[in-house]
């Protein structure tokens, strides 16, 4: 072993801890082993940033646009609200579910395929009065699996196709995926739909249909009296003066009007207050403040509300506000929102709101303005979880569409390539007004372009220092007298467990070169060992942590981290079953 190689295996390891752990974000780490690669000579200077150039990577950023533009078209939405019409049932809504959510993922980014369908879901679940348990894990799964199919579907495929020239072949087509990923995704969907959901734990499948929160478990109503010493105090002083958690909501006052977004408002007797508070906070209202618990509490749905309304968003694995609190965050005073709560794996969090760090999958009650609530949402880098209410325009849905399915045919035709033709197709989407210049930059997870963009020198130091080599003779020595289609099984066993554990593109970016030496030692064409890592490493089914899709869906599922396991363990099994038969059948050695 040289020096280098012993260099890039170390800087391999760390990143590899630190991916695992999780103490940095997935974006450092990856920059920070390019750093370390460049400084210590294995990743030459002049390629240190290569990475962000590369095809694969374009090609992505180029796919999240495009994505966008489709979520805004409501094109999705068009479909998505079909669904109720074809089934009614339990079964149907899943199979549908799944079946259109594996249809979307092969063509747009799968998080945004999940991010739409998600409210359709929890709406369809609601309204036929089934558990939302039942549904969203298998959606997650059906979202991943889609992914398989293409060549945009997913990063993993997009890396393993630049891979492949590397091995002395051209780059992967957009369909020549299909014929595996077809199979492994139709036989996951089948299982899914008929038993695979039946091994969720009963308990989260015992959820009620009813909405995650209860907003009357949240809010309480307190009456001015005409001793308080609230009067002519504002709404701040307040609850300043209150030093439990409060938060006035909103006040009923002139014959039963609610009033939002008074800070400043100042109090009068007989105003009816709309709040959020424990029962310290209300008790020590009442004491110090001199206000009335109100015991006949108004029916909020016979109340001219104005302006108020209350929403849930589900806070995404990038989204900015992740790992601060509510009261750093400054909702009110930033937004002119209130944060009413927050449930954390289908549960409501304990203790003082202020202070819960606000984790990937929480959902958050939000009440504020109606007409702002969404653009809030957005802004705060969370999902809505209710059905967007669009007007349908045939040019809004057309256009985009014709778009988008011109790049897949001139990339399928082999006349561009996907790194040109794609972001052609969303330079148009720009120019024809179907997607702001602002949404594109706004549309692309940075921190995803960053991680590919770093660690794809990286890879490339694996194989020019010798490092891959040295590994698949290791590992030729080990397997012995073995088959390659055994050997082939092993590869792809070893990415789907190493998947869950690592970013599913950094895992291409290891086992890449690792099986294109194995393939050399072999003397056998690379093909089949790049299929079997593409598969493993878009088959994340084992933990809530490895793609962002499982950890979205924990908060409004309820489920707990070990419930992945149990269907996951079993999806894996398939992928085994189906993908180790075809792929030499389609890939021959």
């Amino acid at each position: 072993m040289t020096v280098d190689q012993a260099i890039v295996f170390a800087i391999i390891g760390g990143t590899l801890v630190l991916f695992i752990s999780n103490w940095w974000r997935f974006d450092l780490v990856a920059l920070a082993a390019l750093l370390v690669g460049v400084l210590t000579g294995v990743v030459p200077q002049d390629r240190a940033f290569s990475g962000f150039s590369n095809a694969a990577v374009i090609t992505v950023v180029a796919v999240l646009i495009i994505s966008r533009a489709l979520a805004n078209s409501g094109v999705v939405d068009l479909v998505a609200s079909r669904l109720t019409d074809v089934a009614t049932s339990q079964f149907g809504q899943l199979l549908a579910l799944s079946v259109t959510g594996a249809v979307l993922s092969a063509f747009m980014n799968n998080v945004g395929a999940l991010a739409l369908l998600l409210p359709v879901a929890l709406a369809n679940a609601r309204k036929f009065k089934y558990p939302a348990a039942a549904v969203l894990m298998p959606l997650s799964f059906a979202t991943l699996l889609g992914g398989l199919t293409t060549l945009i579907g997913t990063p993993p495929n997009l890396l393993i196709a630049d891979f492949r020239v590397d091995a002395g072949g051209e780059r992967f087509g957009m369909f020549d995926f299909a014929p595996v990923g077809v199979a492994v995704a139709a036989a996951g969907i089948a299982f899914i739909a008929l038993i695979g959901w039946r091994l969720i734990p009963k308990d989260r499948q015992g959820r009620s249909d009813e909405a995650l929160f209860e907003i009357s478990n949240y809010v309480s109503e307190l009456r001015v009296s005409e001793k308080s010493a609230a009067i002519g105090q504002s709404v701040v002083e307040l609850e300043q003066a209150i030093e439990n958690d409060i938060r006035v909501l909103a006040i009923i006052r002139d014959h039963g009007r609610a009033a939002a977004g008074l800070r400043l408002e100042r109090l009068r007797a007989g105003d009816i207050l709309i709040v959020r508070a424990d029962t310290s906070a209300l008790e020590q209202a009442i004491k110090d403040a001199g206000l009335e618990l109100v015991a006949d509490p108004v029916d909020l749905a016979d109340v001219d509300q104005g302006e108020l309304a209350f929403a849930e968003a589900l806070v995404a694995p990038n989204a900015w506000i992740r790992g601060s609190t509510p009261a750093s965050l400054r909702l009110r005073r930033r937004f002119e929102v209130n944060l009413i709560a927050v449930s954390r794996e289908g549960r409501p969090s304990k203790g003082r709101i202020g202070s819960i760090r606000l984790n990937a999958g929480d959902v958050l009650l939000l009440q504020g303005e109606a007409e702002r609530l969404p653009e809030v949402i957005t802004a705060l880098g969370c999902l809505p979880l209710a059905s967007r209410r669009l007007t349908f325009e045939p040019r809004r849905i057309l256009l985009p569409l014709a778009i988008f399915g011109s790049a897949i045919a001139l990339t399928s035709l082999g006349v561009l390539p996907a790194a040109i033709a794609f972001p052609c197709a969303a330079l148009l989407l720009v120019l024809t007004r179907s997607l702001a210049p602002r949404a594109v930059y706004d549309s692309v997870e940075w921190p995803v372009i960053v991680l590919l963009g770093a660690m794809i020198p990286v890879g490339g130091a694996l194989e020019s220092t010798g490092a891959a080599e040295l590994v698949a003779s290791t590992l030729f020595e080990l397997a012995g007298e073995l088959s390659p289609r055994l050997i082939m099984g092993m590869v792809l066993l070893l990415t789907m467990l190493l998947t869950p554990l690592l970013n599913n593109a950094a895992t291409v970016v290891i086992m890449a070169p690792v099986v294109i030496g194995i393939a050399r030692q072999l003397e056998v064409s690379a093909d089949p060992f790049l299929m079997a890592v593409a598969i493993g490493a878009s088959c994340d089914f084992l933990t809530p942590i490895g793609h962002q899709n499982n950890t979205l869906i924990m908060g409004p599922g309820g489920y707990r981290f070990g419930d992945f396991w149990r269907l996951g363990i079993f999806m894996d099994l398939l992928v085994l079953a189906v993908a180790v038969p075809l792929i030499p059948v389609v890939w021959p050695f």
